[in-house]
């Protein structure tokens, strides 16, 4: 079994992805949809769903609203970014705002970080030893 996909999530990144914000699809029909690489939009990792991931660069891209700036959100994140991190994914977070009003800068920084993480193949598989949302650690 691919650890790397949580079948239990499938059916809602398919509603993410035919119900994305305003700043997703900016940024996907402007900018990612056009790169030379595989760009997956609402794609799932583990026990969380990405906005964008470019596997064969193990780059997350995540666009925050404000529930993202809410304690509960805040948590999640870096839960969600420590689980990343450990899978050797670099996350890349950028506010709606940030799309709206810095979007050549947005891109310009994805475009850096994409040159900045050599081309390596994608995961084969992650592990699912990050634990679920809103799930306490076993004692």
């Amino acid at each position: 079994m691919n650890e790397y996909h949580n079948a239990r999530l499938k059916p809602f990144s398919q509603k993410m992805r035919r119900e994305m914000t305003k700043e997703e699809r900016h940024l996907w029909y402007d900018f990612l949809k056009r790169l030379p690489v595989t760009v997956h939009r609402q794609k799932v990792l583990g026990h969380y769903i990405a906005d964008f991931y470019i596997a064969s660069k193990k780059i997350l891209i995540e666009l925050d609203g404000s529930q993202h700036f809410m304690d509960a959100g805040v948590q999640s994140d870096r839960d969600r970014d420590a689980w990343m991190q450990e899978n050797g994914i670099t996350v890349l977070r950028y506010t709606n705002l940030q799309i709206q009003r810095e979007f050549n800068a947005v891109c310009s920084d994805i475009l850096l970080h994409m040159e900045d993480n050599t081309s390596s193949p994608p995961a084969a598989e992650l592990s699912l030893k990050g634990k679920p949302p809103n799930q306490k650690p076993s004692p």
